[in-house]
């Protein structure tokens, strides 16, 4: 169905890719929310195209947030590969820990598309996802804490390549409208016995490869429909979304220096119930 985006709504959906997207609260779900306050098709190609397109801002924002940790750990990933010594650095290790985490999502959102972007994009599975998921970063919060009493936390230097594929493992139940791909990192970095602010790191390596590669492919599959979205639109929101997301990135890994997750857990949980209330009421539509 013909899809008209306008210069407002592509604002507003920018704002919400970029203040969501490394907060475990759920992009994709807060993104369905607001498509539907705005009166968008939910399911439309063309939308969820939109939603996924918008992301190279978030990802821009996080290379240049991060571009000197990036460049490190690529100079030391390439040294890896040809000196010997250089696969003793730590640096090499978490190179490989964010390559190989980065691996399954890729391949599960690859196979599941259809499903991920039609059925599962419904408020009642964003509403059940927001609630469920929060009782997992609520139980890595708890084991954070035990680990804490016992000093036994892992920091960056400590991150295996088997962290990596767990993390990246638990990273696929982020392709759940509503589960939050950064709730799901860090949790599982958490329940590995990493401390929250290396987690959190972590999570935001992973989104490189997962977002770039969401972005670009929904960039060449939604190239027939860029007329329709709006080229102007889309450079709108994708620039919004860089804005937010880079204030975004600098505000989390301040907070959870100092700070748990339990009051996203809080948030998550009330805007589920008011999303079932919202939709049992029939105020809003699931899809």
């Amino acid at each position: 169905m013909p899809v008209e985006l306008s210069y407002v709504q592509a604002v507003i959906l920018g704002i919400v890719e970029g203040l969501t997207e490394f907060l475990p609260i759920s992009s994709t779900g807060h993104l369905t929310i607001a498509e539907q306050l705005l009166g968008l098709p939910v399911q439309a190609p063309a939308v969820t195209a939109y939603t996924a397109i918008i992301q190279i801002g978030a990802i821009a924002a996080t290379f240049i947030y991060f571009a000197r940790t990036i460049a490190r750990l690529a100079v030391a990933w390439f040294r890896g590969l040809t000196t010997p010594t250089a696969r003793q650095e730590h640096d090499y290790r978490l190179a490989w820990a964010v390559i190989v985490g980065s691996i399954p999502v890729g391949i599960v959102g690859f196979l599941l598309k259809d499903v991920i972007s039609g059925p599962l994009r419904s408020l009642w599975v964003v509403a059940g996802a927001l609630v469920l998921w929060s009782a997992v970063i609520w139980v890595a919060e708890q084991r954070h804490d035990v680990l804490v009493k016992q000093g036994t936390q892992r920091g960056e230097g400590q991150v295996t390549v088997v962290d990596g594929l767990v993390i990246g493992l638990v990273q696929c139940f982020s392709l759940i409208p509503g589960v939050s791909r950064s709730g799901a990192t860090i949790s599982a970095g958490l329940l590995r016995g990493i401390d929250r602010v290396t987690a959190t790191r972590l999570s935001f390596f992973m989104a490189i490869p997962a977002l770039t590669a969401a972005g670009l492919f929904e960039l060449v599959d939604a190239r027939h429909d860029l007329g329709a979205l709006g080229v102007g639109q889309m450079l709108v929101g994708i620039l919004v979304a860089f804005v937010t997301a880079y204030a975004s990135i600098a505000w989390l890994l301040r907070f959870v220096a100092t700070n748990s997750l339990r009051p996203f857990v809080w948030y998550r949980v009330a805007l589920g119930v008011l999303l079932v209330v919202a939709l049992a009421a029939g105020w809003v539509s699931a899809t």
